[in-house]
C-alpha cells in the first residue's frame, strides 16, 4: 500500500501546480458573469480573438476591421435602426482601440509628429506635465481610454463644429433625447457646467453604460498609476493623477 502513496502524492502536487499556472492571477468577475483581466482594462487584448467582441459590419460603419463589445453592439444596432427611421445615420467612426493603437496616437502628439492645436508640442511644451495636459484635452493616455473596453463609440464626426448645424446638429439632438433608452450616455459633457475635470466636451463619444459602469468600477479597484506605463511620457501619469482627473472625470450621469 505504501508504495502507491508517493506516486499519488506526486500526481496531486502536479495537479495543483497545473491549476495554479493555468489560472490567471488577475481574473475579474463582471456583471454578465464573464471574466476579464487587468490587461483587458488596459486595452491589451485582441478583439478578433476574443468572443466578447463583435466585428462592426456595414451599414454601421464605413471602416473595416473595427470591433466593439457584443452587448454594446446589439444595443447600438437597435439605436441605429430607431434613428434611421427619422432619417439620421449614426455611423460609427471609432470603437475599440487597443493599448498599442492609443500609444501610436499619444506618441505622435508627444513627439510632435502630429500637431495639436497647430503646435509641435515637443517644442512648445518642454515641461512634461504641461505637454501631457494639452494632449489630454482630447486624447487619452494609453491604458486609460474607455475605448479599450469595447463599450464606447464615436459617432458621425470628431469635430465639434460638425454638431452645431445641419445633419450633425440633428444627430446630436436625437442622441441627447434618445440614446439613454438604448443604454448609451455622453460621457464627456461641457465643463464646468457638468463636471470639473477630464477631457473637453465630445459630442461624438457615447458609452454603453450597462457594461461600461462595471468596467469603470473594476478599473478603480484594480488599476493603479504604476500599471499605466509603456509609452513616452508615462512617468507623468501619477503626477497629474490621470485616474482621478481623467478616467473618473466624466459626466456624473454616466457613473
Amino acid at each position: 500500500m505504501t508504495k502507491y502513496i508517493q506516486p499519488i502524492l506526486m500526481l496531486l502536487i502536479l495537479a495543483s501546480y497545473t491549476t495554479l499556472i493555468n489560472t490567471p492571477q488577475d481574473q475579474i468577475k463582471v456583471a454578465n458573469h464573464s471574466t476579464i483581466s487587468k490587461n483587458y482594462l488596459l486595452g491589451k487584448v485582441s478583439p478578433s480573438k476574443d468572443s466578447k467582441f463583435s466585428k462592426i459590419e456595414k451599414p454601421y460603419t464605413l471602416k473595416s476591421n473595427i470591433y466593439m463589445l457584443n452587448e454594446a453592439y446589439l444595443a447600438y444596432t437597435k439605436m441605429y435602426a430607431a434613428a434611421a427611421k427619422e432619417g439620421l445615420d449614426l455611423k460609427i467612426i471609432s470603437a475599440f482601440r487597443s493599448f498599442n493603437h492609443q500609444k501610436s496616437i499619444w506618441e505622435a502628439k508627444w513627439t510632435g509628429a502630429r500637431k495639436v492645436l497647430g503646435k509641435d508640442l515637443s517644442k512648445a511644451y518642454q515641461n512634461a506635465e504641461a505637454r501631457a495636459k494639452v494632449i489630454l484635452l482630447f486624447s487619452s493616455m494609453p491604458g486609460t481610454s474607455r475605448h479599450h473596453w469595447g463599450t464606447d463609440i464615436d459617432i458621425y464626426s470628431l469635430e465639434d463644429a460638425d454638431f452645431l448645424q445641419g445633419k450633425g446638429k440633428d444627430i446630436y439632438t436625437w442622441l441627447v433625447q434618445n440614446a439613454h433608452t438604448f443604454g448609451y450616455c455622453q460621457v464627456y459633457t461641457p465643463k464646468p457646467e457638468t463636471r470639473t475635470s477630464g477631457y473637453e466636451e465630445e459630442k461624438w463619444h457615447w458609452s454603453y453604460l450597462p457594461m461600461a459602469k462595471e468596467y469603470l468600477l473594476e478599473y478603480q479597484k484594480h488599476i493603479k498609476h504604476k500599471d499605466i506605463k509603456g509609452f513616452k511620457g508615462d512617468r507623468v501619469a501619477e503626477k497629474i493623477n490621470v485616474i482621478d482627473n481623467y478616467v473618473l472625470g466624466i459626466n456624473p450621469d454616466c457613473k
